[in-house]
């Protein structure tokens, strides 16, 4: 459940199904294992929550996440643990969500999006390529490293055929070189959290030991979590089906020492001519009640609102810094998807709210114009008091600006 967008008083009693807490997260529940099309439910569509396998929460629960840290998820597609990370930091701190592979990456900005992430960066860089330029950047690391998945065996006959020995070695290998330039990346006195969804020990606790063989720098950290069963180490976790999720293994690690975390230079793009300040700030001021107190960035068409404190970053390939606001197009700016997603109802001028069950919000997310009562200009578009999209209204009627890739199909 994503307390970016609601709480689980509001949100149970509007589900369609019957949900259980799990063990393994505070905000975690089961569904029902035949619950079919929820990924076009109004509310997923509205980041009320992220689905994933249950067990797979155990590791952003390890991390212990506090309000105002500053979080990296190093291998973070398709994005279900930023989420998570990003429900627990309420809004504060940073998140940065890294994924090497471009389109999966693609996919992450998506789901950060859709789950209204305002303090976050995503990108898309290697590890030993990314942590070294943030030296000493972040509270907490997780590194949920590829693996052979045999976690997944139980759900994925896939996983079962490309399983061989060889690849179980490459993996640990890869996980060994990734957690390595995790290290730099972390402040003294930061956590590390490395998991894998396999059982393999040689990916698992054998990576563990020669980890810390290579880095003295980090040190094992106990877990004492009421979850999964004890391994070898007693700074890691193993979950198997009996523990009611598919596999997960998770270990935790302190860097040595104790700092505070590094800051960059606040470098800016080139300064705005008074003229471009006066459209952008405009544009903020019609659409919000209060304007957000982030800084307002233009590059080449687009309009960006950077959180204070969040320098830009060169020399990465970084596809989000904060949020992107719109595109300037001629003498006005067309605003974007994710500037309504991740702001609170209450701070849009213009809001229309729908329940799940109306009409018109099914009509909303097949990407239809819908009735719209009220005054002429962009509209945000809220099911259950969760902002969903945006359109434009006129004349009664809402023109829909619901991305196409997102959208339903028809019935």
């Amino acid at each position: 459940m994503n307390r970016l967008k609601t709480d689980p008083e509001k949100l149970i009693p509007l589900l369609d199904f019957e949900v259980k807490k799990s063990p393994f997260y505070a905000d975690g529940y089961y569904i029902p294992y035949d619950t079919a099309g929820i990924g076009n439910s109004p509310l997923h569509h509205a980041g009320a929550f992220y689905v994933q396998e249950p067990s797979a929460s155990s590791a952003v629960e390890l991390l212990e996440i506090q309000k105002g840290d500053y979080v990296l998820d190093l291998c973070a597609a398709p994005g279900g643990k930023s989420a998570q990370i990003a429900s627990l930091l309420g809004g504060s701190g940073l998140i940065w969500s890294n994924e090497p592979i471009k389109s999966r990456a693609k996919i992450l900005l998506s789901n950060h999006e859709r789950m209204g992430i305002p303090n976050g960066i995503v990108s898309s860089d290697y590890p030993d390529e990314l942590c070294p330029k943030l030296e000493g950047f972040f509270d907490k690391v997780l590194v949920d490293a590829p693996c052979s998945g045999e976690g997944m065996f139980r759900k994925n006959n896939d996983a079962i055929m490309e399983w061989n020995r060889e690849h179980v070695l490459s993996c640990a290998q890869r996980q060994l070189s990734i957690l390595k330039s995790a290290v730099s990346a972390l402040r003294k006195g930061g956590i590390l959290v490395y998991s894998t969804c396999t059982f393999s020990p040689e990916e698992n606790e054998m990576t563990v030991k020669r980890f810390l063989e290579c880095c003295p720098e980090m040190e094992p950290y106990e877990i004492n979590h009421p979850f999964g069963r004890s391994t070898d180490c007693n700074n890691a976790v193993r979950i198997t089906p009996l523990e009611g999720g598919e596999g997960h293994f998770a270990a935790r690690f302190r860097k040595k020492g104790n700092e505070c975390r590094a800051s960059f230079s606040p470098v800016r793009y080139e300064k705005m001519s008074k003229e471009l300040q006066k459209l952008t700030e405009n544009f903020i001021s019609e659409i919000f009640v209060n304007p957000p107190d982030m800084d307002i960035d233009v590059f080449r068409s687009g309009v960006y609102l950077r959180r204070k404190n969040i320098p830009l970053f060169h020399g990465l390939c970084i596809l989000r810094n904060g949020i992107y606001a719109g595109e300037i197009i001629k003498k006005r700016i067309e605003p974007s998807h994710s500037l309504f997603v991740t702001a609170k109802p209450e701070n849009i001028r213009r809001v229309l709210n729908l329940q799940k069950d109306d009409p018109r919000t099914a009509d909303f997310l097949c990407g239809m114009e819908i009735d719209c009562d009220g005054e002429k200009g962009y509209t945000a578009v809220a099911v259950e008091g969760m902002i969903t999209g945006f359109g434009k209204c006129s004349g009664g009627r809402l023109k829909n600006k619901y991305p196409k890739g997102l959208r339903n199909n028809p019935l």
